[in-house]
């Protein structure tokens, strides 16, 4: 898809729509929405394409449902026409604005995820200690209700910047309009949405550029929401928490979590995305190696009671394995090969 000065009619080719169609299927084509949508799949297909074309296209509801992953999420899930519309517009946002981020930003990016991340923090924790000779400072803030509170006028003046075709601002909108919270109109991107990871990514790269380019602040992550600085000084880092907190709400319209403020020590253990980071070391939380432990005795009965089948309890455990491969957990691998 060639992006710098796309057309709306080059967007919207039903060429596209079939690739968009075949990128959102995989790991899909056993749901039922998936199955029925396919059975007629090149009307659907050529239907949508007419309603793109003549702008009568309009987004449909959403279904409604939680997930704990293991915190307790609100989940809206489109229909299957409206996901094929949000990987097009996914995969030309993408490749307008991703040149445009930083570099540690994490979320939802090509070669980047969870474990870059973790081994990043990690190389970033041995240049500010001088390889682990010395301790430093760590801050990790949250902002509250990331998803709830993005502002779709904020964020359509940042899409703005890279695109001035009115039709394709007209679908982002389309999209955006679709979903917003009772109490807050005009506010709020589902939990759900492939178009909301980098419709997050847009509306942070405002403040990463701030932090990086401003604040000149060379050891800083973000994951989503999430984000880390590293210093030797603290009163520097307890100054990025007042300076943070004024930016994201004159710009932005977000709040720091009040809560979610932590400022640690590396030899305390720095917590993100998943992992504690110590010196020498990358160890997994402890919440986490609870959850993992009692999901794999659950699995490990269902197994033996006959409930699911080998493959099933195999896969259960190289999925385990495989996160585990990414920390120091030899001690760990043996509770959980003791328990099977």
């Amino acid at each position: 898809m060639r992006v710098e000065g796309t057309k709306y009619r080059d967007l919207i080719t039903i060429e596209n729509l079939f690739q968009a169609y075949f990128e959102f299927r995989k790991d899909k084509r056993k749901k039922y929405d998936v199955q029925l949508f396919e059975r007629n799949l090149e009307d659907n297909l050529f239907e949508l394409h007419r309603l793109l074309k003549t702008r009568t296209y309009r987004h449909s509801s959403y279904q409604e449902f939680y997930v704990n992953d293991p915190k307790r999420r609100h989940i809206h899930k489109a229909q299957v026409s409206d996901r094929i519309v949000h990987h097009l517009l996914y995969k030309y946002l993408y490749e307008l604005f991703d040149k445009s981020f930083i570099y540690d930003s994490y979320s939802c990016r090509n070669n980047k995820g969870t474990h870059r991340a973790v081994k990043r923090l990690e190389l970033f924790a041995r240049k500010v200690s001088r390889n682990y000779t010395r301790d430093f400072w760590a801050l990790k803030l949250d902002i509250k209700r990331f998803f709830e509170s993005i502002n779709h006028d904020i964020l359509l003046d940042l899409i703005r910047t890279k695109i001035q075709n009115e039709d394709i601002i007209w679908l982002i909108q389309n999209v955006l309009n679709s979903f917003h919270l009772p109490t807050r109109s005009r506010k709020g991107i589902p939990l759900g949405n492939l178009t909301s990871q980098i419709f997050a990514n847009i509306f942070m790269n405002q403040f990463d550029q701030f932090i990086k380019h401003k604040v000149k602040m060379k050891y800083y992550l973000r994951y989503a929401d999430d984000f880390t600085i590293l210093s030797e000084d603290k009163d520097f880092l307890f100054s990025c928490i007042d300076t943070s907190r004024y930016f994201l709400r004159a710009k932005l319209n977000l709040e720091l979590h009040p809560e979610k403020i932590v400022l640690r020590k590396l030899s305390w253990g720095i917590d993100f995305c998943g992992y504690i980071i110590l010196p020498h070391y990358i160890l997994t939380r402890t919440k986490t190696k609870r959850r993992m432990l009692r999901k794999i005795e659950e699995r490990a009965k269902d197994y033996y009671r006959g409930e699911i089948d080998k493959f099933c309890f195999d896969q259960t455990l190289a999925s385990y394995f495989g996160y585990l491969l990414h920390s120091n957990s030899f001690k760990l691998k043996k509770k959980i090969y003791f328990r099977i």
